[in-house]
């Protein structure tokens, strides 16, 4: 599954600034004075030589105070999921007393530790990093992650323990089992709904071979399809669910994201759509996977308040309109069934192939009914549209002016390859390629002479 890195350091750092330009986000907030980010921070990393999945934290605090002191502790629970840390520390503030006690309390964690100076635009890297060498955490790397400066190198060291072939082919396999990755937020009734689906009587003692941490693959087989269904909070009877509150890491919730074709995202119907909610729901947009919004404790909501969470439920989950809501009781198996059916139907679509001929008329439809905007006086051309990819569905769409096709045009043309080729539940990716100028080779060259020419052809 993917490597989890972690950046760590003292606060402002600009360890969010690097969490920005690994994710290729702005989903960190940036600012010039310590303490901006206070929680975890989880992204896919996109920089460097594989997938996987970044952390950024608040900092570490010698003698926390006040908001230091929960700040401290979620960055002490991002160091316990790791797989690597990245150390960052600032080069314009020089080796500080705090830096110390950072490299002291990463050296205890016995995990793989990468130090990178930070802010070292228009400085010798040698000289930036010559102090940091006494900490005694290997070769520093000079750094600049406003500027993009050496995070593309600092990412192949900290991953070159792992093997990238393994991990690309780990989250790309297509055997034919459909991959279901079962979400939310603690104690919703998740492994309630996963033994529902594999069978009351099942437990899984062992992880399967080739599995990490806390994450279980379940092979299973229903309506006649087989699932492998990868449950980050473990599966248990269902008599011993009501007791336990389950504690899934969202590091463990990325990786299952990454490595399923549809996401089932449970939410309980007496509570409601919260902002960390939102944030998992949006890292399943990111990824593209195919998504189903489970409702589940349905059968004790009053009849005269359904029509209100309905309300409410339209009202949040508008930013993944493609997801399809199902309302469930786990526990009595109330609508599973109609969610097994979605979920199947869901990887279908995910996993469709649709001809290059098909994709290019719709393409043409869809212009005639709504033309792009013009720009500069000239009107955006869009000529031809072949599938670039699965799971999402990638489409990939050339003509001339693409870099200037706006955002609502791509979700106008996503919706409409949605709705054409039935892509349930799934995020459609729409990509731009320019063509090429056919002229542009001719430039610079000597202008054929047309006289010349002609006259050749008289006497011919």
């Amino acid at each position: 599954m993917l490597p989890v890195v972690v950046l760590v350091g003292r606060p402002n750092v600009g360890k969010s600034t690097l969490f920005n330009r690994l994710t290729g986000t702005r989903d960190a907030l940036v600012a010039d004075m310590p303490g901006v980010t206070r929680d975890r921070q989880y992204g896919y990393g996109r920089l460097g030589p594989m997938p996987y999945v970044v952390v950024d934290t608040g900092g570490l605090v010698e003698q926390p105070s006040g908001i230091e002191a929960p700040m401290r502790l979620q960055t002490e629970r991002a160091v316990a999921e790791a797989d690597v840390l990245i150390f960052l520390a600032d080069a314009r503030s020089g080796l500080t007393p705090q830096d110390h006690f950072v490299a002291r309390e990463l050296r205890r964690s016995g995990k793989a530790v990468f130090l990178a100076v930070n802010k070292a635009e228009g400085l010798d890297p040698s000289t930036a990093a010559a102090d940091f060498h006494s900490l005694g955490l290997g070769e520093p790397l000079a750094i600049a992650s406003a500027h993009g400066e050496g995070c593309r190198e600092l990412m192949e060291r900290a991953l070159a323990g792992f093997d990238a072939a393994a991990v690309q082919a780990e989250t790309s396999v297509d055997d034919g089992r459909i991959r279901i990755a079962v979400i939310g937020r603690p104690n919703v009734g998740k492994s309630t709904l996963v033994n529902r689906l594999i069978g009351d009587d099942r437990v899984i003692a062992s992880d399967m071979p080739g599995t990490t941490r806390d994450s279980i693959f379940v092979p299973f087989e229903r309506d006649e399809r087989q699932f492998t269904l990868i449950d980050t909070a473990g599966v248990r009877r269902r008599g011993k669910v009501e007791d336990f509150v389950e504690k899934a890491s969202v590091a463990k919730t990325l990786q299952a994201i990454d490595t399923a074709h549809v996401v089932i995202f449970v939410v309980d119907a007496h509570d409601s759509i919260g902002e960390q909610d939102a944030s998992v729901l949006g890292l399943a947009l990111a990824r593209g996977r195919a998504l189903l919004i489970a409702v589940n404790k349905w059968d004790g909501i009053p009849m005269e308040q359904r029509d209100e969470i309905r309300r409410q439920l339209e009202l949040k989950l508008d930013f993944v309109p493609y997801a399809p809501v199902h309302f469930i009781s786990a526990r009595h198996g109330t609508g599973v069934g109609e969610l097994v059916a979605a979920t199947i139907r869901a990887y279908d679509a995910a996993m469709t192939e649709i001809p290059t001929p098909k994709l290019s008329k719709t393409l043409e439809r869809a212009i005639a009914q709504h033309q792009p905007p013009m720009v500069r006086g000239r009107r955006i051309k869009l000529r031809y549209a072949h599938q670039g990819g699965r799971n999402p569905p990638r489409i990939i769409v050339h003509g001339n002016q693409t870099a200037h096709v706006p955002e609502s045009y791509t979700r106008y043309l996503a919706n409409v390859f949605r709705r054409e080729f039935d892509l349930f539940a799934s995020p459609v990716a729409v990509e731009y390629r320019t063509d090429a100028n056919p002229f542009v080779r001719l430039r610079g060259r000597p202008k054929p002479n047309l006289e010349k020419g002609r006259g050749r052809r008289k006497r011919d």
